[in-house]
């Protein structure tokens, strides 16, 4: 009598439903991660900004209102970056494009992300 090598169907099924199981497990985990991954990178790039911001400011005679002499490029796929001027103050916004837009810290939606000259942070949630 020969002996027969290999898997069975019903193991490779069991193997299947496992996997299964797992990808449905990890699957929301890891697309909340690469949201909030991309959130952080928008909260580095609004930093820069600010930084920037300053620079400008010591060699012309009011901040820029034009996110292009703060960053480039002023959009990319998950986040478009601008800047408003209101007197002595500014802020810088991160507004969130595509799939980023589903990014949320609990109930508070993180689009638009805000920086003041102040260091005001908005909406404060999705700065932790």
């Amino acid at each position: 009598m020969q002996k027969s090598t290999g898997f069975t169907l019903i193991e490779l099924m069991i193997v299947v439903a496992i996997v299964a199981i797992l990808a449905t497990v990890a699957y929301p985990s890891f697309t909340g991660y690469l949201l909030k991954s991309k959130r952080i990178e928008a909260i580095q790039s609004l930093y820069s900004m600010q930084l920037k911001q300053e620079d400008w400011r010591i060699s012309h005679p009011a901040y820029t209102s034009s996110a292009a002499d703060l960053i480039s490029p002023t959009s990319n796929a998950h986040y478009s970056y601008s800047a408003t001027v209101s007197g002595s103050s500014y802020t810088v916004t991160a507004t969130a494009k595509g799939s980023q837009l589903n990014d949320k810290e609990g109930a508070t939606s993180c689009s638009p992300l805000t920086l003041g000259r102040d260091n005001s942070k908005t909406p404060a949630a999705c700065w932790q």
